[in-house]
């Protein structure tokens, strides 16, 4: 198959992003067959992964063995950091790095507000109370002033910093507007894989970075996390407790000499990697930098192709650092558009797939419970800018033509009249 020749295009005006909009209800809509079916998420699987997957699969050993720890050794020289310890989610990834921290349990953790629900649920599940910081309305990221506030609130013990849809979040700045030292700072990267800040990679700016091997993510590997970092001692807590806090995992007890007994002294969960999952990250490790320049140049098509939309505001772009593009995501102009469910809606209805990233966490239910309906009103420009944030299709298989569909479609679903 001939590869695709990529042109670069130029950058098209880009719009500010104003932050008014209301939830619309879904719309139920009966889909006629699309001219063009453009999905929202493709996991390509190289040849290097299935060979490496094949040969795990022959050895006899299928769990955490040589394989995991070979990745492990990969990427962490591909973020430049000392340590990796893979495990079984970013979700899990977040949790251990945070009880490695040691805090007293109860102690307030920031974490933004528009972020995936799991990234919260690991701050509970580490026996921590989870504050909510709003989100700059353009950026999706904290600002120092929102973390400032938030933390006004509740003295922290510590922040998840996260980078979201790969755009590089200033940790430093953030860490210091909430008077904390960076080892007191977990950074999720399960969307950072790529992106560097004030330039230095992601991967060992804080205390401890985590990362998601997602079937959707910038290393598709299903399922999947690590943790990396500069911290010895972070390190080693996490490699026992990802497996119930064992002194060894079975690797080292069936070996040809190895012994069966082994220790208990830590609280552990079951969130190790398995070497065949060990075994697609490396093979797809080796094609990361190359897909990242893809989604580069697809969201620099993206812009070129809607940026002159008075509809639609597009992703910002980082003054300094390198954003990931994991997500690309447009902010519909409720002034100039119809409501972000009739676009998704009519997006569906001509084959092209879209979603929402995210809903903003202090809206569920269970964390209204759980801090109290106080807690959870602290957050306007999260709210005012969910009802137009859409995420459109963004992955290293989308071809140029793609791209094109898509956009047209877009536009085409903006330009409806809007309903009052």
């Amino acid at each position: 198959m001939t590869a695709e020749v990529q042109t670069p295009l130029p950058d098209a005006p880009r719009r500010s992003s104003p932050a008014i909009g209301r939830a619309p209800a879904l719309v139920q809509v009966q889909r006629p067959s699309p001219t063009r079916e453009v999905s929202f998420a493709v996991a390509k699987v190289s040849p290097q992964a299935r060979r490496r997957v094949s040969a795990v699969l022959s050895s006899g050993w299928l769990t955490t063995g040589t394989e995991t720890l070979e990745f492990e050794r990969e990427f962490a020289s591909f973020v430049a950091a000392p340590h990796a310890v893979a495990v079984s989610s970013c979700t899990a990834a977040i949790e251990l790095s945070l009880r490695a921290l040691g805090l007293r349990r109860g102690a307030a953790v920031l974490t933004p507000t528009i972020t995936f629900c799991g990234a919260v649920h690991a701050i509970v599940h580490a026996g921590l109370r989870p504050v909510f910081v709003d989100v700059d309305a353009t950026t999706l990221v904290p600002r120092p002033d929102q973390v400032a506030a938030a933390g006004a609130r509740h003295r922290p013990a510590a922040m998840v910093v996260q980078h979201m849809a790969g755009y590089p979040a200033p940790v430093q700045a953030l860490a210091a507007a909430a008077g904390l030292p960076l080892s007191r700072i977990v950074e999720d990267a399960a969307h950072g894989l790529g992106s560097s800040v004030d330039g230095r990679q992601v991967g060992s700016i804080s205390a401890a970075t985590c990362f998601s091997f997602y079937a959707t993510k910038n290393l598709p590997i299903g399922e999947g996390g690590a943790v990396t970092t500069a911290d010895p001692q972070i390190a080693a807590f996490v490699r026992r407790a990802r497996l119930h806090g064992m002194s060894k995992d079975a690797w080292a007890r069936y070996l040809p000499g190895g012994s069966w007994e082994y220790g208990v002294e830590t609280d552990g969960i079951k969130a190790n990697m398995s070497d065949i999952q060990a075994a697609i990250g490396r093979g797809q490790l080796v094609h990361v930098e190359r897909w990242q320049r893809r989604r580069a140049l697809l969201a620099a098509q993206y812009d070129h192709l809607i940026g002159g939309s008075a509809a639609i505001d597009l992703p910002p772009r980082p003054a300094t650092g390198t954003h990931a593009w994991h997500l690309y995501i447009v902010r519909l102009n409720t002034m100039a558009a119809p409501a972000r469910d009739v676009v998704i809606a009519s997006l569906a209805q001509r084959g092209v797939g879209s979603s929402v990233h995210f809903i903003p966490a202090h809206r569920f239910g269970y964390f209204r419970r759980l801090l109290g309906e106080d807690e959870c009103t602290t957050c306007p420009e999260a709210d005012a800018v969910y009802p137009r944030l859409l995420s459109l299709p963004l992955h290293p298989a989308l071809t140029r033509h793609d791209v094109a569909y898509v956009c047209e479609r877009l536009l085409e679903a903006c330009a409806q009249p809007l309903i009052a």
